[in-house]
């Protein structure tokens, strides 16, 4: 395990740099957020563990050189965007349509949370955007020493963990939040508006945004 991190001081470069950015707001975040205003910290916390999934999946990707088949081919970069940018949209939908008739109750009613948790993981795995930062940021902190994929793909699981930790303490304090929201009346159709709206408004600027270059 030693040969797969570089020295400390590099090493806290990176875990600094790994935590400023991990808790800079994306779709991931924005998800994760979202659920758990509405639904409550469980569900927050299992969108967490979708998005961290797919996180890996794309810090794998890169070591795999994925990222480097979207920096030379224009086709599978924009196939992979707008895919997940439709998925974006069709999660928008899915919320302005949902609990659309009136009910006597105040209490949600919640998706499975394997449906939230598969919503996360598509979300995060959907994004090119994402295996391409791993291939930009990752070989700053690598040793031409090691084995580079090996090394690659230890350093994004150490990402994605503590982008993991971020976003439960952003699940934790949003879900602190909910019960707060879920008392104010008409809460449930202002959320359902405001959640399906910035879904599909995220999916548009997914869909029109050009740049390989960021998360």
């Amino acid at each position: 395990m030693h040969d797969l991190l570089p020295a400390w001081p590099l090493l806290s470069a990176f875990l600094i740099a790994s935590f400023v950015l991990a808790v800079t707001p994306g779709p991931g975040v924005f998800y994760i957020v979202t659920r758990s205003l509405l639904q409550g910290r469980r569900y927050g916390l299992a969108s967490v563990a979708g998005v961290a999934l797919g996180n890996l999946g794309n810090a794998i990707g890169a070591s795999l050189g994925l990222a480097a088949l979207f920096a030379v081919s224009s086709l599978a970069f924009t196939v992979v965007k707008f895919a997940g940018a439709l998925y974006l949209i069709y999660l928008g939908v899915r919320a302005l349509r949902s609990d659309a008739a009136p009910r006597s109750t105040t209490t949600p009613n919640p998706a499975p949370l394997g449906r939230v948790f598969r919503d996360g993981f598509v979300v995060a795995l959907l994004n090119p955007k994402t295996a391409v930062f791993f291939a930009a940021f990752l070989p700053q902190f690598m040793s031409t020493e090691s084995v580079s994929m090996a090394q690659s793909v230890t350093l994004g699981s150490i990402f994605v963990a503590i982008a993991a930790a971020t976003d439960t303490a952003y699940a934790v304090a949003a879900g602190a939040v909910a019960p707060l929201l879920g008392r104010a009346h008409g809460i449930r159709a202002l959320g359902r508006y405001l959640t399906g709206g910035a879904f599909i408004g995220l999916g548009i600027f997914t869909a029109i945004s050009g740049s390989r270059s960021s998360k």
